[in-house]
C-alpha cells in the first residue's frame, strides 16, 4: 500500500453528495439557445471567426484562440448564429462579456470528423496540437488551457503525473459519477499524457467517500502501472498542492508551480475530454455537470452542451421557483451566486445549486474580528487568515503580498470556521484584485517609462551620428580644398622667379594710380572743370554689380527653398541671404548715386565761376572735385579679408551639405568663382603695399598693422585655448581662424619689411645727385 501524508488544516464540512449521484448520467438535451462565452477559461479571450447569421455544424470552430494562453471555442450544436455581443456571464461581479449566442436547428449534425484507432503513431507535438485546436481547458478548476500546462519548463521533468478525483466539495459529484460510469474513457487520456511527458509514476487520487469510482476505477486501470491510490476525505484534499502533498509528500513552495517539483496534475474529467479529442476528433464542446439542491425536483449529473443557460438547466431539473432562495455556481465552499439564471454553463462549471432558505440562509451580519485563532487552524496553506483580512480591510496590500496572499486559494475554510461570520475570502478576493489592477497600472507605466527612454536615446544616437557625419564632411571637404589649393600652387610658376616681376609691375602701376590721384586736382584747377575727373569705376561696372549681387541673392533664395526645414545648413543659408540682401541694398544705393554724379552737363551742373570760387575755399593740396575711385591700402585689405571671410563661409556651407544634395555642386562653383576673387583682392593689396610702403606715414601705418595682426592672432589664440577646455565644437573653427590670423600676420610683416627697405632706397636716391627734387615727383 501506498504511503500518504496528510496536510495541514482542512474542515470537514456536510457533505450532501447523496442528493445527486443516486441516479446515472443523463442527457439535458438541446436547448433553444446556447450563449458562449468566448473566454471560459484563464488566459486571453478567443477571436470570433464567424458572424451574426453564418450556419455552423456541430464541433464548427467559432473562434481561434488569441495568444499563448488561450483555448479554442466550438459551436456545441449545428445551427445559426443569432448575434455576437456582449451579455451576462458566470461571474459574482455579474460582469458581461462577449458571447456568441447560436439557435440550434435540432439536426444535431456533426462535421466532418478523423476518427484514429490509436494515438502512438502521432507525435507528442502532433497531439498536443490536437488537444490545442479542441479546445481541451482544465474541467476541475480554473481552466487553464490544457496545451499550455502540458508544456512544462524543460528543467523541470514531470515525474509523478497525477490524475484528480478527490472531488473534496460538498455537492459536487460530477467527478464521481463520470468515474463510475467513464472509467475507461479517463484512463485512456491519462495514458496520452503520460505518453507526451513520459513521467516515472501515475496516479489517481480519490477520496474514500467515493467507493463506486474507486472500483470503477481499479478495474479499469489493471494490468497498467497507474495506481489508484484512496485518501481521507477531507477539505480541501482536492486542491491540486494539497493532493500533491497527500500522495508524495512533497509541498509546492510559494510563488512555484507544481512542476518545480516535477509533478503535474490533471482533472479527471479533463482526461476524458482529451480522450475524445484525440480519439474522435471531437472538440470540447459538452461536459457533466451536477444540478443539486433541495429546490429541484431531479437533482442528479447532466451532460450538458455548453452555452446551456443556467434557468433552462434548472427547469430541466424541475426546479421549484419559489423555494429557491440562492443559487450558486460551483460548490457552497468555492462557488458564487449568481444573479441571473440567463448566465450560461461554460468549460468550468462542474455544479449548479438551487437551494431553499433552509438550506442556504443567508449569511449573518458580520461581527468584530476576536482574534480567536481558528481560521489558522483551518487554513490548508498554511497562512494567518486573520492578518491577510486586516491588512485586505486597511488596503495595506503591499503588507498583504508579504504574507503570502497570493497563495490563498480562497477554499472558504477560514470563512467556514470563523464565528464571527466575517467573509473572510471575499476580503481576500478584493485584495487579489486590487493588487493585479495596480499591477497592470504600474507595467503600463513602467512601459510608456522605457519607451520615453528609448525614444531619447535613439534620438541622442541620431544626433550623435548626424554631428559625425557633418565632422567627417567637412574634414573631407578641407581636404579636398587643401589638395586643390596644392595642385594649384603646383601649376604656378615658382614665386622666387616671378615675384620680383610681378613685385615690379605691381608698384610701377600703383605709383602710376597715385601719380594720378595726386595730378587730378592740379588738372582740375587750371582747366576749371570737372570733365576730367572721370570716374575709375564707370556707372556700368556699378550697374554689373548691382545685378551680379541680385543675382547671388536670387540663387541663394532658391538653394535655401531646396533645403529641407530641419536641415542644418539651412539657418546658415538664412544667414547668407540676411548678409546678401544688405550687399544688394548697398549696390544698389551706390548705383543711384553714381546716375546722381552722372549729371555734370545737367542744369544741376555748377558754373565755372562757381566752381573756381569752391575751389578756391579749399585748403591746399586737396581737390574740390568728388572722390577718386581709387582704392586705398586700407579699402584693398578690406576686400582682401573680405573675400577670404566669404571664402570660408562658403566652405564651411559646403561641409555642412550632405552628400548627394543639389545644392552642394552649386556651392563648389561659388568656392572655384571666389577662389579668384580672392587671389586677385591679395595680389593688388600687395602691389599697393609694395607701391605705397616707400611713404613714411605708410610704413607707420603697416606698422600698426602688423601690431594689430599680432593682436588679433593672440586673442584667437586665447579663445582657442579655452575653447579646447570648455567648448570642444569650436576647436576646429578656430583652428582654421589661428591658420588664416598667423598667415596675415605673416604677411603684414613681410609688408613692412619691403616698406622699410624700399624707404631706405628711396632715402639713399634722394640724397644722390641725380634725385629729383620732390615737386617734380608732384608731392
Amino acid at each position: 500500500m501506498r504511503q500518504i501524508w496528510d496536510f495541514n488544516g482542512g474542515i470537514h464540512p456536510p457533505e450532501h453528495k447523496s442528493v445527486s449521484n443516486q441516479n446515472p448520467i443523463q442527457s439535458a438535451g438541446i436547448p433553444g439557445q446556447l450563449v458562449i462565452p468566448l473566454q471560459q477559461h484563464i488566459g486571453g479571450p478567443a477571436d470570433p471567426l464567424v458572424k451574426v447569421g453564418d450556419t455552423v455544424l456541430k464541433g464548427q470552430k467559432l473562434a481561434e484562440p488569441l495568444g499563448f494562453i488561450s483555448a479554442a471555442v466550438h459551436a456545441p450544436t449545428s445551427g445559426t448564429i443569432a448575434d455576437i455581443c456582449d451579455l451576462p456571464v458566470a461571474h459574482p461581479s455579474g460582469m458581461t462579456d462577449c458571447c456568441i449566442v447560436l439557435i440550434p436547428d435540432g439536426n444535431d449534425q456533426w462535421i466532418q470528423l478523423e476518427q484514429r484507432a490509436s494515438y502512438t503513431d502521432l507525435s507528442p507535438n502532433e497531439i498536443l496540437h490536437i488537444i490545442r485546436d479542441k479546445g481541451i481547458a482544465g474541467m476541475g478548476g480554473a481552466g487553464f488551457p490544457t496545451e499550455v500546462k502540458l508544456h512544462p519548463p524543460k528543467q523541470d521533468k514531470v515525474k509523478t503525473l497525477i490524475l484528480n478525483g478527490a472531488e473534496c466539495e460538498p455537492y459536487i459529484t460530477a467527478d464521481d459519477m463520470l468515474m463510475r460510469e467513464r472509467a475507461s474513457e479517463i484512463i485512456l487520456g491519462l495514458e496520452i499524457m503520460a505518453f507526451i511527458l513520459e513521467p516515472d509514476e501515475c496516479l489517481i487520487g480519490i477520496e474514500d467517500n467515493k467507493p463506486e469510482a474507486i472500483d470503477a476505477m481499479r478495474a479499469a486501470v489493471a494490468g497498467t502501472k497507474i495506481q489508484v491510490v484512496v485518501i481521507p476525505t477531507k477539505y480541501p484534499s482536492g486542491g491540486e498542492k494539497q493532493l500533491i502533498k497527500i500522495l508524495t509528500g512533497q509541498e509546492v513552495p510559494s510563488g512555484s508551480i507544481p512542476a518545480d517539483v516535477g509533478v503535474m496534475c490533471q482533472n479527471v474529467a479533463t482526461a476524458a475530454a482529451i480522450y475524445r479529442a484525440v480519439y474522435f476528433d471531437e472538440p470540447l464542446i459538452s461536459r457533466i455537470i451536477t444540478l443539486t439542491g433541495d429546490a429541484l425536483q431531479q437533482p442528479g449529473n447532466y451532460e450538458i452542451l455548453i452555452g446551456s443557460q443556467v434557468g433552462w438547466l434548472l427547469e430541466l431539473a424541475g426546479a421549484r421557483e419559489q423555494q429557491i432562495s440562492r443559487t450558486i455556481m460551483g460548490g457552497p465552499m468555492m462557488g458564487f451566486t449568481i444573479q441571473s439564471a440567463d448566465v450560461p454553463a461554460i468549460k468550468t462549471s462542474n455544479c449548479i445549486i438551487a437551494g431553499t432558505r433552509e438550506e442556504l440562509p443567508p449569511p449573518p451580519p458580520a461581527q468584530a474580528c476576536i482574534r480567536c485563532g481558528i481560521c489558522v487552524e483551518a487554513c490548508p496553506m498554511e497562512l494567518l487568515p486573520q492578518q491577510l483580512y486586516w491588512f485586505s480591510k486597511a488596503q495595506e496590500f503591499e503588507k498583504a503580498e508579504h504574507h503570502n496572499l497570493a497563495d490563498c486559494i480562497e477554499c472558504g475554510a477560514c470563512s467556514y470556521v470563523c464565528p464571527s461570520a466575517i467573509p473572510l475570502v471575499q476580503y481576500y478576493r478584493y485584495a487579489k484584485g486590487e493588487i493585479r489592477q495596480n499591477r497592470l497600472e504600474q507595467a503600463k507605466s513602467d512601459k510608456a517609462r522605457n519607451r520615453f527612454e528609448f525614444r531619447q536615446e535613439r534620438q541622442e544616437r541620431e544626433l550623435a551620428e548626424k554631428d559625425a557625419k557633418r565632422k567627417a564632411r567637412a574634414e573631407a571637404a578641407a581636404q579636398a580644398q587643401a589638395k586643390k589649393r596644392a595642385e594649384a600652387n603646383a601649376d604656378e610658376p615658382p614665386k622666387s622667379a616671378a615675384a620680383p616681376d610681378d613685385r615690379k609691375a605691381a608698384v610701377a602701376a600703383a605709383l602710376e594710380r597715385v601719380a594720378a590721384k595726386k595730378s587730378a586736382p592740379a588738372t582740375d584747377s587750371k582747366t576749371g572743370t570737372k570733365t576730367e575727373n572721370t570716374p575709375q569705376r564707370s556707372l556700368a561696372d556699378i550697374q554689373a554689380d548691382y545685378d551680379k549681387a541680385l543675382a547671388k541673392l536670387d540663387k541663394l533664395k532658391a538653394t535655401a527653398q531646396e533645403l529641407e526645414s530641419d536641415d542644418p545648413a539651412r539657418e546658415k543659408m538664412e544667414r547668407a541671404i540676411s548678409k546678401n540682401e544688405t550687399r544688394v541694398e548697398q549696390a544698389r544705393l551706390a548705383l543711384e548715386d553714381a546716375k546722381n554724379n552722372q549729371k555734370p552737363d545737367s542744369a544741376d551742373t555748377p558754373s565755372a565761376s562757381e566752381t573756381v570760387t569752391s575751389e578756391s575755399q579749399v585748403s591746399p593740396g586737396t581737390s574740390a572735385v568728388p572722390p577718386t575711385t581709387e582704392k586705398s591700402l586700407d579699402e584693398l585689405q578690406a576686400i582682401y579679408e573680405k573675400a577670404q571671410a566669404k571664402q570660408e563661409k562658403l566652405q564651411n556651407t559646403l561641409a555642412d551639405l550632405p552628400e548627394g544634395d543639389p545644392a552642394r555642386e552649386k556651392m563648389i562653383r561659388a568656392i572655384d568663382k571666389n577662389e579668384g576673387r580672392v587671389i586677385q583682392a591679395k595680389q593688388e593689396w600687395q602691389a599697393a603695399q609694395s607701391a605705397t610702403a616707400t611713404l613714411p606715414i605708410e610704413i607707420e601705418q603697416l606698422e600698426q598693422n602688423v601690431e594689430k595682426a599680432r593682436l588679433k592672432l593672440d586673442n584667437m589664440k586665447s579663445s582657442l585655448d579655452d575653447a579646447k577646455a570648455h567648448q570642444p565644437e569650436l576647436v576646429e573653427k578656430l583652428q582654421r581662424a589661428v591658420q588664416k590670423n598667423e598667415m596675415r600676420l605673416s604677411a603684414a610683416e613681410q609688408a613692412l619689411e619691403e616698406a622699410r627697405k624700399n624707404s631706405s632706397t628711396t632715402a639713399k636716391n634722394d640724397t644722390s645727385p641725380s634725385t629729383k627734387p620732390t615737386h617734380d615727383r608732384g608731392f
